[in-house]
């Protein structure tokens, strides 16, 4: 059944919604997946008022968790009628980055690559009042990518607007994640894109350690956390030893151990098998000494490596529960899909409170006006050496 995109928004806009809702800045939401960049858009302001993706199992999964109206298909297909969408404070997105990013081929010719211009296109035609694009770091610091980065510029200004790229790591907006990622924003004043770095730095706080998120939800199995994953773990025969215990690789696959008592890193959309993050469960809820960081010690000091099944009991895999709470997902969000959609839509979503603090200091930017945003008792004062960078002339980072 087609649904007419413009029916379904004005109905959208004429329904009876709260006076938080209606005060408001409307938004258009592209390659939105399971709206993780939706939810902290929401919390710092906005009100999404037409979303699209083409994951049928992922507007699925937003349909669920948000009012607004979402269209699934081609985004291609259907730029010739954003025209209708009017009044729009800001444009966001994250479209697909496997083309740029460095676990995947970085290939500036993959098919997917070419999304960040359809962005760009569906900018041109809605003309809002800002936009906010997300895409991996790669994109943004590779010399290989600097034709895409030029041509991003170029199309930005030829719609109306300055435009940077900033680089900001979620860990400094209260994610429990060393996840960076790049924005590339835009807003008709160059005045307003040399605000925008520092009013969403306002916005950072220390985040809390991946245990402190997921160790209320119970050990693994139990009825708050029963979404596991059974891929088993086996030890590498030729480990390969970083500094780190929660580095290299130790196990067989590219799940990696999580710090309990840190961060951990980026939660990726190939989660489910053996590429999903190990746990130490005593570790983490019994506070006995850590096996992985035993283990690491043993190697280091010229250990041989176990036998590949010499895994113990205490290590398993992250769970589903606990990857959307690492992703900053509300706990009660609902996702639609076999269990491979699932990790699929919480990896490729921009973790939901990183996404709250860029768009608090973008609404700052377009209104004057200062969003308040959680933080806690621990604030950062953090500078471009923390992952930071920020470029709003020229192609060369």
């Amino acid at each position: 059944m087609c649904v007419d995109p413009y029916l379904s928004l004005v109905l959208f806009q004429n329904r009876i919604i709260g006076a938080k809702e209606v005060n408001k800045i409307s938004a258009v939401s592209l390659f939105t997946g399971a709206g993780g960049m939706d939810v902290g858009f929401s919390n710092a302001g906005f009100r999404t008022v037409w979303a699209n993706d083409i994951d049928k199992d992922a507007c699925d999964t937003f349909k669920l968790n948000h009012e607004s109206p979402v269209f699934c298909g081609d985004i291609d297909e259907m730029l010739s009628e954003l025209s209708g969408l009017k009044n729009i404070g800001c444009v966001f997105g994250g479209p697909p980055c496997q083309g740029f990013s460095v676990a995947g081929k970085m290939d500036a010719h993959d098919p997917r690559s070419k999304l960040v211009m359809s962005f760009m296109r569906a900018v041109d035609i809605i003309q809002p009042e800002c936009f906010v694009m997300e895409n991996v770091k790669a994109l943004a610091q590779l010399s290989k990518f600097e034709p895409v980065r030029c041509e991003l510029f170029k199309m930005a200004e030829k719609s109306g607007y300055r435009s940077a790229l900033l680089v900001l790591n979620s860990k400094d907006f209260g994610v429990p994640q060393n996840r960076e990622r790049m924005f590339f924003i835009g807003f008709r004043s160059e005045n307003d894109v040399k605000r925008v770095e520092v009013a969403i730095k306002k916005y950072q706080y220390l985040s809390p350690t991946v245990g402190e998120i997921i160790r209320p939800l119970g050990r693994a199995g139990n009825p708050n956390n029963s979404r596991v994953c059974n891929a088993r773990i086996t030890n590498a025969a030729k480990p390969v030893l970083r500094k780190s215990p929660y580095a290299g690789m130790m196990f067989n696959g590219q799940g990696r151990p999580i710090n309990p008592n840190g961060y951990a890193s980026t939660i990726a959309a190939s989660m489910g098998g053996n590429r999903t993050p190990i746990i130490d469960e005593e570790h983490l809820y019994d506070g006995s000494t850590s096996y992985v960081e035993t283990y690491h010690n043993h190697l280091m000091n010229g250990g041989e490596p176990k036998d590949m099944h010499d895994v113990p009991s205490r290590l398993r895999r992250l769970t589903i529960d606990e990857a959307l709470l690492i992703q900053t997902f509300p706990s009660n969000y609902v996702f639609v899909g076999k269990n491979s959609s699932i990790w699929r839509q919480i990896g490729n979503a921009v973790p939901c409170k990183l996404a709250q603090a860029v768009a608090a200091g973008v609404l700052d930017v377009l209104t004057g006006k200062t969003i308040n945003v959680q933080k806690s008792q621990t604030e950062l004062s953090l500078n471009s050496k923390n992952g930071s960078h920020f470029q709003t002339d020229g192609c060369r980072i």
